[in-house]
């Protein structure tokens, strides 16, 4: 096969095959030159909310008679100073799911925390708490 036809054969589809290589280069080219409108950690602060209570959680069990200790938690939680300066206790909630338990006997149970938008989790002191739910009696 002679050069000129290895080069000329399926032309429009190289061309094409160029274009979006190209085209495709400058998207990402672009993308990654973008700079950041937050410059990361240059306005972060943190803060400590002590005697958060842990509220309990299900989809179907009644969670009243459900035994919590520690029932109060302590979290840090870090954000843009913007954000953390309105952010209020009230904000911050702590919670253990409970779905699918009946009855349980000093269960261990993860703490989940749930924050505003723009705000991170550092740390939940304790990360676990103990369950106790008593059977329900008629």
């Amino acid at each position: 096969m002679p050069k000129r036809e290895w080069i000329t054969r399926d032309l429009t589809w190289k061309l094409f095959s160029l274009i979006l290589a190209v085209g495709l280069w400058i998207t990402i080219h672009n993308l990654r030159e973008t700079p950041e409108t937050i410059a990361p950690f240059a306005t972060m602060t943190t803060a400590t909310y002590t005697n958060l209570p842990v509220l309990a959680v299900s989809s179907g069990a009644d969670v009243h008679n459900a035994q919590i200790a520690p029932n109060f938690v302590a979290v840090k939680v870090s954000g843009p100073a913007d954000i953390m300066a309105s952010l209020q206790k009230s904000d911050v909630h702590v919670l253990i799911n409970l779905t699918g338990l009946d009855s349980a006997r000093l269960l261990r149970r993860n703490v989940d925390v749930s924050v505003p938008p723009g705000v991170t989790l550092d740390r939940v002191s304790p990360a676990e708490v103990s369950v106790t739910i008593l059977p329900a009696t008629e």
